[in-house]
């Protein structure tokens, strides 16, 4: 049997069968005559380099005038949040950290505050810890910075800029790689602290960044700010002021761009960032223009606050003091560069029985969490990024479900774009920066 607008199911030896079809694209075409109407359906994506990953947007067009946009979300979905109810709240991190794979440590850092936050730990978090984190999320803010600034300018016709782009994001990920072993994906920030402490040769080659980014930065201004291509394709384009931003829910640089300050780590502080001096930079264009302006600037704030953090790293604990929290020693890699330290090992079988089986029952099935929930929000690289986490007082979490700013942000594509013409199309969506893995989850 199958009922209109559902999907026609019938019975198997393996059990009932669905078959879906693409619904919302039989609503667009169903019972137009093609000759007759004057209509262009078009589908961008989900396969297609300028919907930056699988987003997919069903255009109706007139010509070259977009006339009704529908984006439709799900292509990447990774069911993590769901995943996290079945690992502890340490293992937590290394799914969080995967979804949205250009800031990784944010997904890290919101849901370790969450976490603490249940845990009522937030005041014994170590002065180093915290620290590492805001260095580690504003290198990791230059880094998304970077891929926008690549992608956007391959897509609206500014090659040069993909190369320099992603050269100065590797520069970026060697300090990762430095900090953590790893250069996406670190699970790095973890409930109590972080994973490994900062080496001395990440601090001499974030100095070295802090050098040499200033020189690149301006070399991407005199290759776009006086360009009359790049002008012509960002000014007006994509416009959405305060009032829509608003209504839907649009954070990050899409809404500083529109002129209202609205930044987190001002507005709500988290992590310290109230002692930090940096500005919140907007602009008042509401456009494409605005906010590659705004990403510029918030480059060089980052930077700000980088060199801010590296002056105040003192020696000191990178992890809470408290045993059933924290691991009885930090991992440390052999001699092979895979296993772990003999100096590692011994600590933890050379102390006594008592230690052994409590490092082996915190690793394996990890420390309990009183019942509560809290909303802890952060402000990422492209918005407001929340985690919503639900305990039931036991070492796993009941939900966490996160407020990811790409998925909020997407809801502007049809009104920056439906009246536009299709090249703005790009333009617009890329100026959300969206990216699917955090979007879809």
């Amino acid at each position: 049997m199958s009922t209109p607008g559902y999907a026609t199911e019938r019975e198997t030896t393996e059990g009932k069968v669905f078959n879906v079809t693409g619904g919302d694209w039989d609503t667009v075409v169903e019972g137009v005559d093609p000759l007759s109407d004057e209509r262009i359906v078009v589908n961008l994506g989900p396969q297609h380099p300028s919907t930056h990953g699988v987003l997919r947007l069903v255009l109706e067009l007139e010509g070259e005038t977009v006339t009704e946009v529908r984006p439709i979300v799900g292509y990447l979905h990774t069911g993590i949040e769901k995943n996290l109810e079945y690992r502890n709240w340490v293992q937590g991190t290394t799914f969080v950290t995967r979804m949205d794979y250009l800031a990784p440590i944010f997904n890290e850092t919101a849901y370790s505050l969450a976490v603490e936050k249940l845990l009522g730990i937030e005041e014994q978090i170590t002065e180093r810890a915290t620290t590492i984190r805001v260095l580690m999320m504003e290198l990791n803010r230059i880094s998304s910075h970077m891929v926008w600034f690549a992608t956007t300018g391959m897509e609206l016709g500014a090659i040069s800029l993909m190369l320099y782009g992603f050269r100065e994001r590797e520069y970026v990920l060697d300090i990762f790689e430095l900090c953590s072993g790893l250069r996406m994906n670190m699970a790095y920030v973890r409930p109590g602290g972080v994973a490994q402490d900062v080496p001395d040769e990440a601090i001499k080659k974030i100095d070295e960044l802090l050098d040499y980014l200033p020189k690149r930065l301006a070399e991407y201004e005199a290759m776009l700010s006086d360009n009359v291509i790049w002008k012509g394709r960002t000014q007006n384009v994509g416009v959405l002021d305060v009032t829509g931003c608003l209504a839907m829910g649009v954070t990050g640089p899409v809404l500083r761009s529109a002129g209202l300050a609205w930044d987190l780590r001002k507005t709500m502080p988290y992590c310290g960032y109230e002692t930090y001096d940096f500005n919140v930079p907007t602009a008042t264009s509401a456009d494409v223009w605005g906010r590659y302006q705004v990403r510029l600037a918030e480059t060089r704030e980052s930077m700000k606050i980088i060199r801010q953090a590296v002056d105040r790293l003192r020696p000191g604990p990178i992890m809470v003091a408290d045993k059933k929290i924290a691991w009885p020693a930090q991992l440390a890699i052999g001699v092979d560069g895979m296993g772990n330290s003999l100096e590692h090992v011994a600590k933890i079988m050379g102390q006594s029985m008592e230690s052994l089986i409590h490092h082996f029952k915190l690793v394996t099935e990890g420390f309990r969490v009183p019942p509560g929930q809290v909303y802890v929000p952060i402000e990422g690289p492209r918005g407001e990024l929340g985690a919503h986490a639900v305990s039931d007082g036991g070492t796993r979490p009941y939900r966490v479900h996160f407020r990811e700013p790409s998925f909020v942000n997407l809801q502007a594509i049809p009104a920056m774009s439906e009246g536009a013409l299709l090249a703005d199309v790009i333009a617009g969506g890329a100026s959300l920066d969206p990216v699917m893995g955090g979007c879809d989850r």
